[in-house]
């Protein structure tokens, strides 16, 4: 066999540099590739996969809500309607305390509650899209006869249709509505405070949704 010039040898060492030399240099590029950019953009898309999650339990925390969910109810009620008429003789007297087998919000079954107005009406359940633009309300109890925009004689019936003039939450007033069901219970305002809440004047718990407190 030949020897090689040192000439030669030489230029085949600095080729063999050569190619070893561009090898790490693309095995480092492809290390920044995929932790540089390439990652920031996995990140990026994690973040909007969680971010989608985030939406999505929103969405569900809202379902609650479209099931006659109280979202934003008023902490105080306030005064009850004028036209209404104060039962004469109700089972739970102003000052009465109760228990509530309403579910009507968290924390409000098996709740003490006390009684801090009764009255005789006519009271609805109903379904209404908000004129805030939220999400469609299903099956809201309650409204009474006296929250309605010129309503008529009551009762009305199921399916009927009406402008409700309460203001229980946000886009509940000159929300269109629809009755879902009616009752003649008396009706009650109550004062309700628990560790999830406290509400003074909340419209409205009718006779079957409370029992004495022992």
């Amino acid at each position: 066999m030949k020897k090689l010039s040192p000439t030669i040898r030489s230029a085949a060492v600095i080729a063999a540099l050569g190619l070893a030399l561009a090898g790490c240099s693309t095995a480092n590029d492809d290390t920044r590739g995929s932790d540089g950019e390439d990652s920031h953009g996995s990140h990026e898309s994690a973040s909007n996969e969680s971010s989608g999650s985030d939406h999505e339990d929103m969405d569900s925390s809202d379902s609650g809500h479209e099931s006659g969910g109280h979202e934003g109810h008023a902490a105080d009620g306030g005064d009850p309607p004028e036209e209404i008429t104060k039962a004469a003789a109700p089972k739970f007297d102003v000052g009465d305390t109760v228990v509530l087998s309403a579910d009507h919000m968290p924390g409000m079954k098996g709740a003490e509650a006390t009684v801090s107005g009764a009255f005789n009406t006519t009271t609805y359940s109903i379904s209404y899209t908000p004129t805030d633009g939220g999400d469609p309300v299903k099956d809201h109890k309650w409204v009474v006869h006296e929250e309605l925009k010129d309503p008529g004689k009551a009762p009305l019936k199921k399916g009927d249709k009406a402008t409700a003039n309460a203001d229980h939450m946000p886009g509940m007033k000159g929300a269109e509505a629809t009755i879902d069901s009616a009752t003649d219970e008396t009706v009650y305002m109550v004062d309700i405070k628990t560790d999830e809440m406290e509400m003074t004047n909340h419209k409205w718990v009718v006779e079957s949704e409370m029992k004495p407190a022992k």
